[in-house]
């Protein structure tokens, strides 16, 4: 009995799906075949970080075998993948005196670079991981890094290349910040950590300094220096002052002077030529309304310099010296898109004065002082028009 019923309650799920397919509402699937399955599959395992051997990273840079760059905790490796992609493999010094900074990049890199995709950020492949070696394993970016073309007269861009590497690099620092579901503060903003590719399109690299933390924290605790000198934020080396996110904001604007100069900013505001100094020199001209003619002299030609003259301006108000006066990164994107009106801003630099008396700067937004950004302290969020919409990028593939 129980087999009989089995038949009948096969042959009428036989029935049902025959009367289903004969249905003018059914639409045919494709079949999802073993191969086809197994390309999804390996597709998706792209999406994360693999933890490779150390057999791999050795075949993968032919026994080390060519040099890219090198720095104070390691050097980079040209690679490349069985399928003959191009890589590139930071090998991570490894001694008794910096075994806690070396790891302490790793797990920053790790971290934060797994948990983002983004067009305009250097893209994380795998790593490798043991007592005796750490390496990242990164996609490899044909053109190198920015300074290359900002300080060699040899390799010059194009202005309006250099304006999409602006904003190109813009819309990466807004992801980190307003994006991720953690916010991801980069730290070491400037022209050595962004990475151009073949078409010369930018992506920031070098999360060894990275750190991140919720969006609904006020500050950072920190302790000791993080950045570079000449483009870290005030409040970094003033340690009184609270740290944000906003120390990346000030780093992106001191890039924005070197793009519109072509020269190198760091290491002159306390030097004897400091009146040579190209940011001051910024200040100095749009305080006379010399924009332009300051401009001509960086050889920019006519058709650009209302580009740069706006470039300009959004520099001098990611420099501020008050963190709560730098506008976020979304909304630098919409100025420097011509998105929206920008206000006059207020004079920066304002701490270099005070530290040259020995009195740190008050960075209080209630003040009427320059420094604190005043009345436009939040220009960007109550009193600008928006002309067009802006939606930061997210990389598909």
């Amino acid at each position: 009995m129980v087999l009989i019923a089995l038949r009948f309650a096969k042959r009428d799920r036989q029935a049902a799906i025959k009367a289903q397919m004969s249905s003018p509402n059914f639409v045919q699937l494709p079949e999802v075949d073993g191969p086809a399955m197994a390309k999804f599959l390996q597709e998706m395992a792209k999406e994360i970080p693999i933890r490779f051997t150390a057999q791999q990273i050795c075949s993968f840079t032919n026994n080390y075998s060519k040099i890219l760059g090198s720095g104070g905790y390691g050097i980079v490796y040209k690679g490349q993948f069985p399928n003959g992609a191009d890589i590139a493999v930071k090998v991570l010094k490894r001694n008794s005196d910096s075994n806690k900074v070396v790891e302490d990049q790793f797990m920053s890199e790790v971290s934060t670079m797994s948990r983002t995709r983004h067009v305009n950020l250097v893209r994380l492949y795998g790593f490798f991981h043991d007592q005796l070696m750490s390496a990242l394993v990164y996609e490899f970016l044909e053109n190198g890094s920015l300074d290359k073309y900002l300080f060699n007269e040899m390799h010059q861009l194009e202005w309006q290349t250099l304006c999409d590497i602006a904003i190109g690099t813009a819309k990466g620092i807004a992801y980190l910040h307003e994006e991720c579901q953690q916010r991801i503060i980069h730290y070491d903003i400037k022209p050595g950590n962004i990475l151009l590719d073949s078409k010369f399109s930018p992506k920031v690299a070098d999360f060894g300094l990275a750190k991140l933390c919720n969006k609904d924290s006020t500050h950072i605790t920190m302790t000791g220096y993080r950045g570079t000198p000449g483009y870290s934020a005030p409040e970094l080396t003033l340690m009184n002052q609270p740290i944000t996110h906003k120390c990346d904001v000030y780093s992106y604007g001191m890039l924005l002077f070197e793009i519109i100069g072509r020269r190198r900013n760091a290491g002159h505001m306390s030097s004897s030529d400091s009146l040579n100094w190209f940011p001051k020199q910024v200040w100095d001209n749009f305080e006379k309304g010399e924009l332009g003619k300051l401009t001509s002299t960086c050889g920019i030609e006519e058709k650009n310099r209302e580009k740069a003259e706006r470039m300009s301006m959004v520099a001098l108000w990611c420099v501020q010296d008050s963190p709560d006066a730098r506008p976020p990164m979304s909304a630098v994107v919409k100025m420097l898109e011509g998105g929206v009106d920008i206000v006059l801003p207020p004079k920066p630099f304002q701490y270099l004065y005070s530290m040259a008396i020995n009195a740190q700067p008050e960075f209080t937004e209630s003040s009427s002082d320059s420094t604190s950004g005043g009345s436009n302290s939040c220009w960007y969020k109550e009193t600008t028009p928006i002309m067009r919409k802006y939606e930061i990028q997210i990389a598909s593939s």
